[in-house]
C-alpha cells in the first residue's frame, strides 16, 4: 500500500463516508493499484479507524466497479478490463450523442459564454499538468453541455455515468502528448453547438469518445 494514504477528516461527512473518498480517490489516482488486496486490518490501521467503515467503503466501491470480490482471497482494487471499458462507453457515446442533439436545439449565447470559460479552465488545468486538475476540468467542461439539454433524467444518468468514467478519464490524460487534441476536439464541440449543426456535433463527440476508448486499450494492452 503507498505509504501516502491518509484518511482527510471532513467535519461536515460522517467518518464512513471520508474513508470511502479517501479510497475512492486513492484507486482513481493510482495510489492504490489494480489488482491489489484491500486488507481491513491494514487499511484500518494505517488510517487510524475501526474496521467497519473500512468495510463499509469496500462495499460501496464494488458497487462502483472500483473493487472486486475474489473468492478465497477477498477484496482488491478492480483491474480496468477492454470489455468494462467498451461496455462503459457504448453506453457514454449513445449518451453524449443524444446531449449534444438536445443541446444543439436549446443553446444560448450564455452556455457558448460559460463553454469557452470552462475551456480555458481546461487549458490552464494542462499547463499544470495534475491529472486530477485536468480530469476536473474535463468533468466540468462537458457538464456544461449536459446542463444546457435541460433534461433532468438524462443529466442524472450521465452523473451517475460520470463516476464509472473518471478512472479512464484519468488513465487517458495521463498521455500527455493527447492533450493538444483534447482542446481542439473540446474547440470542435463549441463551434458544433454555436451552429447548432447537428449531424457534426454526432460526428465529432462520437470521434472524441473514440480516441479516448483507443488510447485507454493502448494503455491497458501496455499493462498486460
Amino acid at each position: 500500500m503507498n505509504d501516502t494514504l491518509k484518511v482527510n477528516i471532513n467535519e461536515y461527512l460522517p467518518l464512513r463516508d471520508v474513508v470511502f473518498n479517501t479510497l475512492r480517490q486513492a484507486i482513481l489516482k493510482g495510489e492504490l493499484l489494480p489488482g491489489e488486496r484491500l486488507m481491513e486490518i491494514q487499511l484500518a490501521q494505517r488510517l487510524g479507524v475501526s474496521r467497519t467503515p473500512i468495510r463499509e467503503a469496500i462495499r460501496k466501491l464494488e458497487l462502483e466497479g472500483l473493487v472486486t470480490m475474489v473468492p478465497r482471497k477477498g477484496a482488491e482494487v478492480a483491474k480496468i478490463s477492454e470489455k468494462s471499458l467498451r461496455d462503459t462507453l457504448e453506453v457514454r457515446r449513445a449518451l453524449e450523442e443524444l446531449a449534444m442533439q438536445i443541446a444543439c436545439d436549446k443553446v444560448s449565447d450564455e452556455v457558448i459564454d460559460e463553454l469557452e470559460v470552462s475551456l480555458e479552465k481546461f487549458k490552464s488545468a494542462i499547463v499544470s499538468k495534475e491529472l486530477t486538475t485536468i480530469a476536473e476540468a474535463d468533468v466540468n467542461f462537458h457538464d456544461v453541455i449536459y446542463n444546457a439539454t435541460g433534461n433532468e433524467r438524462l443529466i442524472l444518468i450521465l452523473n451517475n455515468l460520470r463516476e464509472q468514467m473518471y478512472r479512464y478519464r484519468i488513465e487517458y490524460i495521463k498521455d500527455y502528448s493527447s492533450h493538444k487534441r483534447l482542446v481542439e476536439e473540446h474547440e470542435a464541440l463549441i463551434d458544433c453547438l454555436k451552429n447548432k449543426d447537428k449531424e457534426r456535433a454526432t460526428t465529432t463527440i462520437c470521434n472524441h469518445i473514440d480516441n479516448q476508448e483507443m488510447a485507454v486499450i493502448i494503455s491497458i494492452k501496455s499493462n498486460e
